[in-house]
């Protein structure tokens, strides 16, 4: 019975082992990658045609999911808002509320879990088929990187396009809060806008957007062209990686989403 037990007990430890020494085979290989990506890029930029390409796939796509979203979160948050403000007499200052939580949270966290979904889960599709049907050893074979030629481009295009979705978000958000706190409940107009020009703060609130909205794009980015680019080519292997490129970048996100608050907004 005690060999059993122990036999049981080498067993789980082996297979944890075993684990442990995958996921830091995986990590080493993707800093690898990463360095690749980096060096390789002045390549890509020089073909700077793909990466438009690449920004109008990832970012112009993506335009309507972002959109709507955006804006009936706005809503949302103008009906809750208001809801809250209510209680303690302070409706005037719902523009306030709804600008703050969109340009320092709601804003670059969701836009980036709709992009992961949306284009981070195509692009590692697109990367991981090429590898199934043999596209990227072909080009190896033709003496053309395809790193330079096809992650490069897809990577960059999503760096770039993701902060300007988050943009896009948080204004069409506001406009929702607009729509339901002024057309809709009533409040002041002016009050609305003054209040939220008065206390959103540049450098604390709008650039803090931009600075998490940025990092969301080049962890998603990353995330899904290794994932496609290390994909086992096979129909079961891709879809694998598609899995694993969403449910990572949810969990970076989250992961990035506290240690950069707790960075940007210490002490303000």
């Amino acid at each position: 019975m005690v060999g059993k037990g122990f036999a049981a007990l080498l067993d789980l430890l082996r297979g944890g082992g075993h684990r442990v020494n995958d996921a830091l085979q995986t990590l080493g290989f993707a800093a690898r990658f990463l360095v690749m990506l980096l060096v390789y890029s002045g390549q890509s930029f020089r073909r700077f045609n793909l990466t438009i390409r690449e920004i109008y796939f990832s970012g112009f796509q993506s335009l309507l999911i972002i959109l709507v979203s955006g804006l009936f979160i706005g809503m949302v948050l103008g009906l809750q808002g208001y809801e809250t403000l209510q209680r303690y007499g302070s409706s005037e200052a719902l523009g306030v509320l709804v600008a703050l939580s969109l340009t320092r949270e709601l804003g670059p966290v969701v836009a980036a879990l709709l992009f992961a979904s949306r284009a981070g889960s195509s692009i590692t599709a697109e990367i991981g088929l090429m590898k199934a049907t043999e596209q990227l050893t072909a080009m190896d074979m033709m003496a053309v990187n395809p790193i330079a030629r096809v992650v490069g481009p897809r990577f960059w295009g999503g760096v770039i396009s993701m902060p300007l979705l988050a943009a896009l978000f948080s204004a069409v958000g506001v406009f929702g809060g607009y729509l339901i706190g002024v057309v809709l409940i009533g409040v002041d107009e002016g009050a609305f806008w003054s209040q939220m020009q008065g206390s959103v703060d540049f450098r604390h609130d709008i650039w803090s957007g931009i600075v998490k909205s940025f990092v969301f794009g080049v962890a998603v980015s990353l995330i899904s062209v290794f994932e496609g680019y290390d994909a086992v080519p096979t129909a079961e292997g891709v879809s694998a990686s598609i899995k694993r490129t969403v449910v990572y970048s949810a969990l970076t996100i989250l992961a990035l989403d506290f240690v950069l608050t707790s960075f940007l907004f210490r002490g303000v």
